[in-house]
């Protein structure tokens, strides 16, 4: 059997000194890279297939490897693999324990690859896993805000811009609003996954290789729809890692957005939800506290998923082609934002769907509101005002309604008649129902438009 330092004696057979310590523990990366293990093993597997079909090995060796790689595997997922610094890399560490398995038939694992198209393989499995994951979440998240969307088509609460209140709209038609970032968040990344789907196996280190090799049978083993069209190209692309990590950071905003509006949702002053005790805490010192704590950290969260993709960024920006060791520093921040992005759409599910509504404080804070203002210049639009004039004509009556301390509902109609004498008895049935009622337009808050929009949403993520 072979030591445990062959392969990287291999390695370092143009040197005549070891490595310094200190540059071994700073180059390893296999304390994060170690979770690309199964990826390494499935490409590695399907490479000995297909080096045993294109007879440039033995069908006996490549079942060897076949089977060596197998109990690896077997070893790391029951968790008595030694994963050794001095290795560097999860490729290293694995062929290091396949030499000590099977001895010098390992060494023809290797034969047209490098570790240049083998970690750009890994890569790239590893990120397809990651988006098929990603809109799972994604659809579940997007289901749990139908079911309260669904639950409260009803409910009218106070739109806003500028946070300041606007027009009336229905709950749900808020809700579908992050619907729909989410639905574009979806197609984003069943975008990127299209371009995340090439095989660069056979890319060699960066020239190709000078054997026979069958690059469309390895990508079929491995689930690639296509194979790269230039080596260069292919062991030093990293733009699928940056296309996630972008596609995450748009849905981290999204989230963050909403996040923002649940903050401040919870909270006294606004009392339009209540969020469940299992997704919120209290405070050390104040025991009356209930924190809206799942969101608070979404947000600050999505800092870090940023800093993640700029990163990247400025790692790619100045590499000339093709491989440079700088780009071992794709790994951590991708995998911190998959964990992260993913396990903030778990939250979120939970948190959505237990959460209260409270449609009797969302209706109590437009009473004494003038967020019927826009409805009234409507209707004197209506009754043949230029809408420019009956824009004027509403905003001084909102300031005399101010100077009197009144709502439009407690304004007698003579006090309406001192700024337009269009204004009638059925002004009073200017109501928050006939304003959602009334914006029936494609993509409007009208019930009738809401419900087409949540039967459209339905279908799209498979709901009844």
């Amino acid at each position: 059997m072979a030591k445990k330092d062959e392969v990287k004696g291999h390695l370092r057979s143009r040197f005549q000194k070891g490595v310094d310590k200190a540059v071994e523990k700073y180059a390893a990366s296999i304390s994060f890279d170690w979770r690309l293990y199964k990826h390494d093993i499935a490409g590695s597997i399907a490479h000995a297939q297909m080096l045993a079909g294109q007879e440039l090995i033995s069908g006996k060796d490549a079942e060897l490897i076949v089977s060596g790689l197998t109990s690896i595997r077997g070893e790391i997922e029951q968790g008595k693999f030694e994963f050794r610094p001095e290795l560097e890399d999860i490729h290293m560490a694995i062929e290091s324990r396949l030499f000590e398995k099977i001895g010098d038939v390992a060494g023809k694992l290797h034969t047209a690859r490098s570790r240049n198209d083998q970690v750009a393989l890994d890569m790239r499995l590893f990120v397809k896993e990651a988006i098929l994951e990603t809109v799972s979440k994604l659809k579940d998240f997007q289901a749990a805000l139908l079911d309260v969307a669904e639950a409260n088509k009803a409910v009218i609460m106070p739109g806003y811009t500028h946070l300041q209140q606007a027009q009336p709209v229905l709950l749900a038609h808020h809700l579908l609003a992050y619907f729909e970032m989410l639905q574009r968040d979806v197609t984003r990344f069943q975008d990127c996954l299209k371009r995340t789907d090439v095989s660069p196996l056979g890319s060699g280190a960066l020239a190709g290789v000078a054997y026979p090799v069958d690059r469309k049978l390895t990508a079929q083993k491995l689930g690639f729809s296509d194979v790269s069209a230039n080596s260069l190209d292919a062991v030093s692309d990293r733009d699928f890692v940056i296309e996630y990590e972008a596609a995450a950071a748009i849905t981290m905003m999204h989230l963050s957005r909403l996040a923002g509006e649940i903050v401040l949702w919870s909270s006294a002053e606004f009392g339009f939800v209540e969020l469940d005790e299992a997704y919120a805490t209290s405070s050390s010192i104040m025991p009356q506290k209930k924190n809206p704590d799942v969101a608070e950290l979404a947000r600050g969260k999505t800092g870090r998923v940023y800093g993640n993709l700029l990163s990247l960024l400025m790692v790619m920006k100045g590499l000339p082609l093709a491989y440079n060791r700088d780009m071992q520093e794709d790994k951590e921040g991708l995998f911190d934002t998959v964990d992260t992005f993913v396990s903030t759409l778990e939250v979120f599910t939970g948190m959505v769907k237990t959460m209260k509504t409270n449609s009797a404080r969302m209706g109590q804070t437009m009473s004494g509101s003038y967020i019927l203002a826009t409805d009234l210049a409507d209707y004197l639009v209506k009754k043949g005002l230029p809408f420019r004039q009956a824009h004027s004509v509403v905003g001084k009556l909102v300031q005399y309604a101010i100077s009197k301390k009144k709502g439009f509902q407690e304004l007698s109609l003579d006090e309406y008649h001192r700024l337009s004498s269009l204004f009638a008895k059925d002004v009073y049935g200017i109501t928050s129902e006939t304003s959602v009622k009334a914006r029936n337009s494609v993509g409007g808050t009208a019930p009738a438009q809401v419900v087409a929009a949540l039967s459209r949403a339905k279908k799209l993520v498979g709901k009844k």
